[in-house]
């Protein structure tokens, strides 16, 4: 049976300053990148979606010699080769599907056909691999960071905050029309530029008041921040409380996660429930881009490779949530940490909770930990060092479990 707390947040993938975006993924689809022929030569351009990142690399070729004869006598790939040649700009997509096979298309998205398709990779074949190359590296980054994820736990000895700047810039004044010794002659005209650029200025002092306002907000949230993580959380319940919550959601979290909280009554020990995602939203497949050709490899993963990524990954969510409680709550001397998720009842048909691990950790023992060789630590491995409870195999099979709850 499930215990609830007080406190609930809601961690989504990539969560970051309290703002709610997914994190860095490549969709196997029509995002991709594009080769552009024009006079100055072949370019590659290509971007990672979501971060604003991206590349421009120019590429050799020879030029088409021009022809006299109209397009219409030509096949397609010549008319395509000597619009490359008299310096027409062409934008094309590239499109990868679920099964890892590329797709070339003009810029409105209609497909180019198998002998367009060979002339543009001719042109444009170190980039297109290149561009293969980083979608597969991103595709398989998911796994790698759900390994990973206890990697960037602070060590006990982490305090205090530091301000961010205000990220936004103060509004750009306008530019104001000189009124000139003619504009004189014509009074209307002259009454007019002037009532333009009082518009204008008054348009500019009240955007500005605007971000004046929004950056003395953000101000004092920093500072008042500040002296929450530095101050308030020796004394405050409210304050560790919410320190915990801010730091929990500046995790890059890559699956969503619910997380519940409650302090004790004398503030030295917290009890943290965890709903960890279920094994189906683990990746089931990894990718390769063969070494002589334009595409890449899905190959799927294993059982046992499945079951071992989601026994590191639930274990890595456990031990950055110690983490966190250790470096930003300095009273608390006991944590403990219990993962569940969410599981048919064969018996009911209805749904119930299978709580996978719980975890009864002292400060003294987390302080154990070599935090500056965490790459050497396996999560795993690391909370048997702490009273556990926790019924599994060796290949990752979990059988269910009673929580350790607040006395």
């Amino acid at each position: 049976m499930a215990f609830r707390f007080q406190r609930r947040i809601t961690l989504a993938p990539g969560v970051r300053l309290n703002v709610s975006k997914r994190g860095i993924g490549f969709s196997v689809g029509p995002r991709g990148a594009s080769v552009s022929v024009g006079p100055s030569g072949v370019h590659a351009h290509a971007g990672i979606p979501g971060t604003g990142l991206a590349y421009h690399t120019k590429l050799d070729r020879k030029r088409s010699s021009p022809r006299s004869s109209s397009v219409i006598e030509r096949s397609a790939t010549s008319a395509l080769e000597e619009r490359i040649g008299e310096g027409e700009t062409l934008a094309f997509t590239l499109k990868v599907d679920s099964e890892g096979r590329v797709h070339y298309l003009f810029e409105d998205g209609t497909p180019l056909s198998d002998e367009e398709a060979r002339l543009i990779r001719r042109h444009a074949d170190a980039a297109i691999r290149e561009r293969l190359a980083r979608l597969c590296d991103e595709l398989n980054a998911d796994i790698t960071h759900l390994g990973q994820l206890h990697w960037e736990t602070p060590c006990p000895e982490t305090r205090g905050y530091v301000p961010q700047p205000f990220p936004e810039a103060p509004p750009t004044s306008p530019e104001f029309t000189p009124v000139r010794w003619w504009h004189r002659l014509w009074p209307p005209l002259k009454r007019r530029l002037e009532l333009d650029n009082a518009q204008q200025k008054t348009l500019f002092d009240d955007d500005y008041r605007q971000w004046e306002w929004r950056k003395a907000e953000f101000d004092a949230e920093e500072f008042a921040r500040q002296q929450r993580e530095e101050e308030g959380v020796f004394s405050d319940m409210a304050a560790m409380e919410q320190t915990l919550r801010e730091r929990l959601e500046e995790i890059d979290w890559p699956r969503e996660t619910l997380i519940d909280f409650d302090l004790g009554s004398d503030e030295r020990t917290i009890a943290v429930d965890i709903e960890l995602p279920g094994e189906s939203e683990m990746p089931t497949r990894e990718w390769t881009m063969p070494p002589k050709a334009l595409k890449l490899s899905p190959k799927p993963l294993s059982d046992t490779r499945q079951r071992k990524l989601y026994r590191d990954y639930v274990h890595g969510v456990a031990f950055r949530v110690l983490g966190a409680v250790f470096a930003r709550l300095p009273n608390v001397q006991e944590a403990r940490v219990s993962g569940y998720r969410p599981v048919i009842d064969p018996a009911t048909g209805g749904e119930r909770d299978q709580y996978l691990y719980s975890i009864k950790a002292t400060r003294d023992q987390w302080a154990r930990i070599h935090f500056d060789k965490l790459a050497q630590v396996d999560p795993v491995a690391a909370v048997e060092a702490f009273t556990l409870r926790r019924d599994m195999t060796k290949t990752g099979i979990f059988r269910d479990v009673t929580p350790f709850q607040l006395v």
